[in-house]
């Protein structure tokens, strides 16, 4: 099993980056692992912690219409090049944890991803060297208001409400260009998603290249890839799984927003304590 790379809160309300054990223990380590954080002798027990969003970004940057599939769906055109956008860090939400729906959308959808995680201060890089500033690749649901989407000329507040970036369990260093991609709604056995990584127009090391001839990349911040065909709309109730060969699944139930939500530092979204 590949080592999986995780962000948790104690009970204690103390913040750690470390390994996840196969009996479900995490090895503490003393950084955030691209920043060359080091693994301790801390142990902590799986009753005494609970999984964060495994980053804590500066930026979230998304790359949209980016399977052709996916594309017509939405009887867009593919693009010349990546089209892309920005999700806040206040976005972001834990494998487990509420997604939101807000009173102002009468329609969100779930869209499964691949997220990259950045392991370098990354600026001008062409495609091959994007391969080295990659650090690892985690799951993301992108999850988004269509009809608000559809309503404002642009997209930041369709795909910017609290909780609208699922993120995690764990980070993987390595991934094939053949795994797979699926979304699940509640127990259906059946796929609502369901494409290879390989399918995407642009290439996950030609997203990060083209994104790096705009804005520096910042170790520790997160790219999402593009979602497949398949996206639809979810209601309260329903659990949202999205799976990744090789990673493993995020899931995620949907619940109404209230006016008092979780804090985003009870989600975790805090730089971590060194430990």
């Amino acid at each position: 099993m590949a080592q999986r790379y995780v962000r948790v809160k104690t009970a204690q309300g103390k913040i750690h980056y470390g390994s996840l054990n196969p009996n479900r223990t995490v090895t503490v380590i003393n950084a955030a692992p691209w920043h060359g954080g080091q693994m301790t002798d801390i142990i902590l027990g799986a009753d005494t912690y609970h999984l964060l969003a495994p980053c804590f970004p500066s930026k979230i940057i998304a790359v949209g219409r980016n399977y052709r599939a996916h594309t017509a769906e939405l009887g867009n055109m593919v693009p010349q090049e990546p089209l892309l956008f920005l999700k806040p860090p206040s976005t972001l939400t834990p494998d487990s944890q509420p997604i939101y729906y807000p009173p102002q959308s009468q329609q969100v959808d779930y869209e499964g991803e691949l997220a990259l995680v950045m392991g370098e201060i990354t600026k001008n890089c062409s495609p091959q060297q994007a391969r080295t500033k990659i650090w690892g690749y985690t799951i993301g649901n992108d999850v988004t208001a269509r009809d608000l989407q559809r309503k404002d000329d642009q997209w930041t507040r369709a795909k910017g409400f609290d909780s609208f970036c699922p993120l995690g369990p764990w980070i993987v260093r390595e991934l094939s260009a053949g795994a797979r991609i699926q979304t699940f709604v509640n127990d259906d056995p059946e796929p609502r998603q369901s494409a290879l990584i390989h399918e995407m127009v642009f290439s996950p090391q030609a997203v990060v290249s083209y994104i790096s001839h705009i804005m520096t990349l910042m170790p520790g911040d997160v790219v999402f890839t593009g979602t497949p065909e398949g996206v639809g709309p979810v209601k309260v109730g329903d659990k949202i799984r999205v799976e990744i060969e090789g990673i493993g699944s995020l899931e995620n139930p949907v619940m109404p927003a209230f006016v008092s939500q979780i804090s985003s530092n009870e989600l975790g979204n805090m730089p971590p304590q060194k430990s």
